[in-house]
């Protein structure tokens, strides 16, 4: 574990231009699982910026934490190289050639999220024409569209066991509707998925009394679950939001009350509440209108909120000065790698704009490239010394 490789001649040492390297690292499909070469793309670009890259595999899991410089104050990146598969849609162009037309870089991880690392590394590579007494890291995954798994949280558990934790973190992930500048994500709300199962008894439509309707009692429980809001939200956070996705019986007969039947839902939850909290109000609920059921749970992230600070502020600042927008901060959207890092560090999201993110023709404009380049060198300024 922990495989350190030397420079390579992928990149020449001027492709540290923001769209140069976001170009080279395009040009691998790394569709989740696969890496094709990207991380060692980006070693390659790091290393000659004097970055000490430790490549991480867990499992069949690509990662790359990269650090230069030995004190704090310790300010570390957080990306993933892996990408969604190009779709079924034609695309006017390879979708991991990594071309240029009118102003547009094209290809599958433009803006999600090859070209925010592209940028960081840029701005890195502008940072250092300077002296650097605190350190700059990156934790770069393969696994972020994939079950995160094997990808950050591990790379995490690896960090804190070496001595790596930062005092701060930016995740690079679109965080931009419309335009670059409008958004910065402070916190994200927690995400859980639940399976309801209501055993009932099998019988005759026609013989009610014989049997016990599942679906009755899987209504009734439904109709309370949504009955009020869960919260009316806060200063930062949004009401939390109870979302049925399935019903399901698959009974094919008309003349039969079905055994079983079974719900699935999504609760986004804001900081008010917590997984455990929600799983418990879940099994009260179920309880009180079924004495037979199961109920599967899964958490795949806890609420967060970085509350706004120097580190925020100096985030927000940098963006204003290149932009001259005042980024609105936000904890809206779905889940990301940051709920991971939240646990052991502030942490805030900012990248590019997300119009394209996972859809055909993926695109992101050159201009936006440099601008966050800027912008991050901005913020490296303001927070390393």
């Amino acid at each position: 574990m922990g495989e350190t490789l030397p420079s390579s001649p992928l990149l020449a040492p001027t492709a540290l231009a923001p769209t140069a390297l976001a170009q080279a690292l395009i040009r691998c499909p790394s569709v989740t699982p696969l890496d094709e070469g990207a991380q060692h793309v980006l070693a390659a670009a790091l290393e000659r910026l004097g970055f000490h890259v430790t490549h991480l595999p867990f499992g069949q899991t690509p990662n790359l934490f990269a650090r230069i410089g030995d004190r704090g104050p310790h300010l570390c990146f957080a990306g993933h190289t892996d990408v969604v598969p190009p779709g079924a849609g034609p695309w006017h162009s390879d979708p991991f050639g990594g071309d240029i037309r009118d102003g547009l870089l094209h290809g599958r991880g433009a803006c999600d999220m090859k070209g925010a690392i592209a940028s960081f590394a840029a701005a890195c590579a502008d940072r250092l024409t300077r002296p650097l007494a605190g350190s700059i890291s990156l934790l770069i995954t393969g696994d972020e569209e994939g079950p995160a798994t094997d990808g950050t949280v591990r790379v995490l558990g690896w960090m804190a066991e070496h001595g790596q934790i930062p005092d701060m973190c930016i995740v690079g992930e679109p965080t931009n509707p419309h335009r670059l500048g409008e958004v910065i994500k402070i916190g994200r709300r927690g995400s859980l998925n639940a399976t309801i199962t209501i055993h009932g008894i099998q019988g005759h439509v026609a013989y009610p009394q014989r049997a016990d309707n599942p679906i009755h009692r899987l209504t009734r429980i439904l109709a309370a679950l949504t009955a009020a809001p869960l919260d009316a939200g806060n200063t930062w956070f949004e009401p939390s939001s109870l979302q049925l996705t399935s019903i399901d019986v698959g009974n094919p007969a008309t003349n039969v009350i079905p055994a079983t039947a079974t719900a699935r839902l999504n609760v986004r939850f804001n900081d008010q509440h917590s997984g455990a909290a929600m799983e418990r109000w879940l099994r009260a609920t179920i309880a009180q209108h079924a004495d037979r059921f199961d109920l599967a749970v899964s958490v795949s992230g806890e609420s967060f909120l970085t509350q706004p600070g120097p580190f925020v502020h100096a985030l927000r600042d940098a963006v204003a000065a290149a932009t001259g927008l005042t980024p609105r901060l936000d904890t809206g959207g779905g889940t990301s790698d940051a709920r991971f890092i939240a646990r052991f560090c502030p942490v805030a999201e900012f990248g590019l704009v997300g119009q394209t993110m996972h859809q055909v023709d993926e695109c992101v404009p050159v201009a936006d490239l440099e601008a966050l380049a800027g912008i991050y060198a901005r913020m490296l300024t303001a927070l390393v010394p």
